[in-house]
């Protein structure tokens, strides 16, 4: 099935249930969660004030971490690999913003950031953050080996991708 019938926008995350289409990672795992009977109450409550924070945090996600790190990984990551330019400017300016709200994380502890570029650049934006650090290790030995297995696809597929752009650039 093409992505763009499941999303009109062509973008990822997005799934398909039955005949049910859904996209927005945010919409999904609400979807899951309340598709499944069963869910652990700690991933998403059953009680509709502690259901409205988790809402919060996933709108200030969305406007916030995820701007930054969406941005930088984009400029940094994907352009290149798609035969765009790197813009250090527009890199610089989001991660800033990425920097701004890990150190609010820092402070408020309880948000999701799956750190998908490089992984020197990973390393080096979240080294100050310990807590953030913390947060990650602690997901992913909750949601082990689903974690693992989904971050070593992810970076094998970079490492696919770019080495067949670099092949295809040299037979050009």
């Amino acid at each position: 099935m093409l992505l763009s019938v499941i999303n009109p926008m062509r973008k990822l995350p997005a799934i398909v249930h039955g005949s049910y289409k859904l996209f927005q990672s945010h919409a999904i795992l609400i979807y899951l969660a309340c598709s499944f009977p069963g869910v652990a109450d700690h991933w998403y409550p059953s009680n509709i004030q502690k259901r409205a924070k988790i809402h919060s945090v996933l709108d200030w996600h969305h406007s916030n971490l995820r701007q930054g790190e969406v941005g930088y990984v984009q400029n940094r990551t994907l352009k290149p690999l798609f035969g765009g330019k790197f813009d250090p400017e527009a890199a610089a300016v989001n991660e800033k913003l990425l920097s701004k709200s890990l150190a609010k994380i820092e402070r408020i502890q309880k948000l999701l950031l799956l750190g998908l570029g490089p992984e020197s650049d990973r390393n080096r934006i979240l080294s100050p953050y310990k807590k953030v650090l913390q947060w990650i290790e602690d997901t992913r030995n909750a949601t082990n080996p689903y974690f693992d297995e989904l971050h070593i696809y992810l970076g094998t597929q970079s490492r696919v991708d770019s080495r067949q752009l670099s092949s295809s650039k040299r037979s050009d």
